[in-house]
């Protein structure tokens, strides 16, 4: 059993309590992923999942790479250290491990997870200013801490990279710049969000999902940025 906690990392992001076992958390994630799946956010291998295992020293569970999001099974999550090293399972894990790690740090999540949708994918470029808005909708009110419709939410959009590793650091220093954010995007790639913990994380895929679809249906199929 991992231990409980509460605390704030050096950069003064509160981390939230954890207190699930590796084994549950794999269960529970490979669940997620193939939820993701079915709603057409995951697709073949795309997308990637994690959760904390543990806070000193900091361990998390998380997908290995090239697993079909449909077949996702809990003998495909590893748990990982800070390095990135593998302490638990066998396999790779995702090539993008370093941007849950960073967004575990700046932010004190319990849990990352990230989609490729054709929503989300088309509206990472929408705009050249760096951010998607969105504002007005009842479902907002289903991100964490929002209690009005009137909430403006501003997701940014950061260019794609094939060496997260080097690109973390600046993802990091990003969230913590705009500690408001729900979530953001990956420009021609999908969307990173989290939450305290697993369930919450999953709410807010659902309500950010949800959200783009209308978005984008709303603008119409030709629609160009």
């Amino acid at each position: 059993m991992s231990r409980a906690f509460v605390n704030e990392d050096a950069g003064g992001a509160e981390r939230h309590p954890v207190s699930t076992t590796f084994e549950e958390l794999a269960e529970q994630l490979a669940e997620v992923g193939r939820h993701c799946y079915e709603r057409g956010w995951a697709l073949g291998t795309s997308g990637n999942f994690s959760a904390v295992v543990g806070a000193a020293p900091l361990t998390l569970a998380i997908t290995t790479s090239g697993v079909d999001k449909g077949l996702l099974e809990a003998s495909h999550i590893v748990a990982i250290d800070e390095q990135r090293r593998v302490v638990r399972g066998s396999g790779q894990p995702s090539a993008e491990a370093t941007l849950h790690l960073a967004i575990v740090r700046a932010r004190g999540a319990g849990a990352v997870l990230h989609t490729h949708s054709i929503w989300s994918t088309i509206l990472s470029e929408a705009t050249t200013d760096g951010a998607l808005t969105i504002d007005g909708y009842e479902m907002l009110k289903g991100l964490d801490a929002v209690r009005t419709h009137e909430h403006r939410e501003r997701l940014p959009i950061i260019e794609n990279s094939q060496d997260w590793a080097r690109a973390a650091p600046q993802v990091e220093v990003m969230l913590r710049e705009d500690p408001e954010a729900h979530g953001f995007l990956i420009r021609r790639h999908g969307l990173y969000t989290w939450g305290r913990d697993l369930a919450e994380a999953k709410r807010q895929i659902e309500i950010l999902e949800f959200l783009f679809e209308v978005m984008g249906r709303k603008r119409g199929l030709t629609w160009q940025p």
